[in-house]
């Protein structure tokens, strides 16, 4: 699996089971013990319908290529998927993967992967309030150096 495979972005909401069984059947039988994977979905909350995401793709390789680094060292790897524009309320748009031989490596790491990408990502989020997207400023992380938000 090369790292465009590892990293797959999808327009709408993710095919959970496709990505996820894809996933499992690619490195269950790579000695790995672990096999953890983060599904985040959409909440029903303040009135949204749902989610919107604009992703800067060149920033977001680079900062998963460096991901991959980290999981390198520990012989594990890191896998992602993300939507690119609408999902809606209980959709997935967001799934993150650690594949390791160590259970411990693999928990930690996940965590660490998921937090890292709350804070670091290049993709902008928007609700989808009464079919118009609306900048969810109060919710949005500035990224270091991106003088994009305050």
């Amino acid at each position: 699996m090369s790292i465009d495979n590892r990293l797959q972005l999808f327009d709408g909401s993710l095919p959970v089971e496709q990505i996820t069984n894809e996933w499992y059947s690619e490195f269950k039988d790579s000695n790995y013990g672990a096999v953890i994977t983060f599904i985040g979905v959409v909440r029903d909350e303040n009135k949204i319908d749902g989610l919107s995401f604009d992703i800067y793709e060149p920033i977001l390789k680079k900062w998963f290529e460096s991901w991959q680094e980290k999981a390198k060292e520990k012989n594990a790897v890191v896998l992602m998927a993300h939507s690119r524009g609408d999902v809606l309320n209980h959709e997935s748009s967001y799934i993150a993967g650690v594949c390791s031989p160590k259970r411990r490596v693999a928990l930690e790491m996940i965590d660490e992967f998921v937090e890292d990408f709350k804070a670091s990502a290049p993709i902008w989020k928007y609700d989808i309030l009464n079919g118009k997207r609306v900048y969810a400023e109060d919710r949005s992380t500035p990224i270091q150096g991106a003088g994009i938000l305050k």
